[in-house]
């Protein structure tokens, strides 16, 4: 593979199993026993806004039991080590990636740690639970939600993505399924305007047909060896 000075990095579920979270969908269909058209589309929160406020409150509360893992650790040192251009953008709605130490980063998903106003469009980190109709602190008026990107809604920073894919010269996938567009879709636009193109996975995704290369296994072996000889 040529050297490589502009990068764009995709995470995905993959990445962070290893950390002790569940993947987005399990071997039968569920997200940590429910069904994603329950809890993560926007008509969910209108028919079951308890039932989908308590299960953005659990899978809060679950980041303080987990911890990066060694293939957060090593994009982390790439981050702070590359001299060129680099953007790690990641499906993922946890913050392994922050406490890593990564900078360089984009969650075109949302963030756990973030709250929504569905009126005024303000956002602000958030810990606690969030009971429904919560107030927001920049309008006061009763809509917070969480701050997730749902099934039907548009993902966040898609120009900026668009951006750095066009300058990229390597595309790397982790952890991802590639069957979730439109990030599926990355490997072929970064293809198209001449990247190389790396995934690391634990088993050939959806889309490995489009790769130059797909090295097998857990990304906390795979990655840091990546990064190893990257640098």
């Amino acid at each position: 593979m040529a050297a490589a000075h502009n990068i764009v990095i995709l995470t995905g579920a993959g990445i962070s199993a290893e950390s002790g979270l569940a993947t987005f969908r399990g071997p039968d269909g569920l997200w940590e026993g429910h069904r994603v058209e329950d809890v993560c589309t926007p008509q969910a929160l209108a028919r079951d806004p308890v039932l989908v406020h308590r299960f953005y409150d659990e899978r809060r509360a679950k980041l303080a039991e987990v911890a990066p893992n060694p293939a957060h650790a090593a994009l982390a040192r790439l981050d702070a080590a590359w001299p060129g251009e680099l953007l790690i953008v990641t499906q993922n709605v946890d913050d392994l990636h922050e406490r890593a130490g990564a900078k360089r980063m984009l969650h075109m998903h949302g963030a756990l740690r973030s709250a929504l106003c569905a009126r005024c469009g303000a956002r602000q980190p958030w810990d606690e639970a969030m009971p429904p109709a919560a107030r927001c602190p920049a309008c006061a008026a009763p809509a917070l939600r969480p701050d997730i990107v749902f099934f039907g809604e548009i993902p966040y920073g898609m120009e900026r993505i668009e951006a750095a894919l066009g300058q990229a010269d390597l595309f790397v996938s982790i952890g991802t399924s590639g069957a979730v567009y439109p990030a599926a879709g990355f490997v072929q636009t970064a293809r198209y305007r001449g990247a190389a193109t790396l995934e690391m996975n634990l088993e050939q995704s959806a889309g490995s047909g489009w790769f130059d290369e797909s090295r097998l296994g857990p990304a906390s072996l795979l990655v840091p060896a990546w990064v190893e000889a990257l640098l």
